[in-house]
C-alpha cells in the first residue's frame, strides 16, 4: 500500500502521469510471467497490474477474455498467481503489483487468507471489477488489515454520488473507466472523458487511474494532467500475442511499455 501511495506521490512531483501496465497471469504461460514482468517494469511501468484469470470476465473484452482462457488452460489459480508475485520479488522487480480478478476465486480462496498471503508474496492490492463500494467492507477490512490497497470503479454512467462513494472506499488509486462497457483497444478517446473526469475529480481524493480503451501514446497523452495514472492491458497483451517467440513478447512489451511512458512525461 505504501508503495502504491509512494509511487503516484513522487510522479505528482515529477509532472508525470503514473503508468499501470496489465498482465494477465499465465499468459502466455506461467513460465514468461515473471520475465514479462520484469521488462515491463524496467521499460518504464510504475505499476503491474497482474489479472487472475476467470472462465467469467464480465468485464473484460475479447483480448483479455482470450488471454485469461489460455492462462486457464495452463493451469493458473489465485495461488499460482501469488507464486509469480513472489518470484517477481525475488527476481528484483520493485514496482508496486496490484492483483485484479473477480470475486468468485477470491472468496473461494478466502478473504482473510488470501490478503494475508497476497502481503506474504509482496503484492500491493486488489482491483475487483465485480465488487462494488457499497458491498465491499468485508475487503476493504481485509485490506486495511493486511496493509493492502483496495481499488474500487468509476464509470461514465455513474451518478456522481456513486463515484464519491467509490473514491471514499478506495485505497491506492480509483479505477477510472474511460468508457461504459468492457476492455478493449480503441482508436479514440470518448471527447466527453475531460468533462467526465472533471466530475470525477470533484469528489476524488485518491489519485485517479484511468483505464478502457488506452492503448497509445496520444491518448496517454491527452490525459496528461487530468488523470493521476493510465492502465493499458489490451494494446500491450495484444502485441504479446502477435510475437513469434519469448524474445519476441519481451520486446513487443518493453517498446509499447517504453512509448507509452514517454507520453506519461
Amino acid at each position: 500500500m505504501k508503495r502504491l501511495e509512494q509511487t503516484f506521490a513522487d510522479n505528482r512531483i515529477k509532472g508525470e502521469t503514473t503508468l499501470v501496465a496489465y498482465l494477465t497471469s499465465g499468459y502466455p504461460n506461467l513460465g514468461e510471467t515473471v520475465g514479462l514482468i520484469s521488462a515491463a517494469a524496467e521499460a518504464g511501468a510504475d505499476v503491474i497490474e497482474l489479472g487472475v484469470p476467470f472462465s467469467d470476465p464480465l468485464g473484460d473484452g475479447p483480448v483479455i477474455q482470450a488471454t485469461g482462457q489460455i492462462a486457464l488452460d495452463t493451469g493458473t489459480t489465485a495461488a499460482a498467481t501469488l507464486d509469480i508475485v513472489a518470484e517477481a520479488r525475488a527476481a528484483g522487480v520493485e514496482v508496486p503489483i496490484v492483483l485484479m480478478g473477480y470475486c468468485n476465486p477470491f472468496l473461494r480462496y478466502g478473504l482473510a487468507q488470501l490478503y494475508d498471503d497476497a502481503k506474504s508474496a509482496g503484492a500491493d492490492g486488489f482491483v475487483v471489477p465485480d465488487l462494488p463500494a457499497r458491498e465491499g467492507a468485508e475487503w476493504v477490512k481485509n485490506a486495511e488489515a493486511a496493509e493492502l490497497g483496495q481499488v474500487f470503479f468509476a464509470a461514465p454512467g455513474s451518478s456522481t454520488e456513486r463515484i464519491a462513494e467509490s473514491a471514499a472506499a478506495s485505497r491506492g488509486f480509483l479505477y477510472v473507466l474511460a468508457a461504459n462497457g468492457v476492455t478493449g483497444v480503441r482508436a479514440e478517446l470518448d471527447p466527453g472523458v475531460p468533462a467526465y473526469l472533471d466530475r470525477v475529480r470533484s469528489v476524488c481524493e485518491v489519485p485517479m487511474a484511468v483505464g478502457f480503451g488506452i492503448s497509445r501514446p496520444e491518448h496517454v497523452a491527452a490525459l496528461h494532467g487530468r488523470a493521476d495514472g493510465v492502465i493499458v492491458g489490451s494494446a500491450l497483451l495484444q502485441r504479446i500475442g502477435e510475437a513469434k517467440d519469448a524474445a519476441g513478447r519481451l520486446r513487443a512489451t518493453t517498446g509499447l511499455i517504453a512509448s507509452l511512458k514517454a507520453a506519461t512525461r
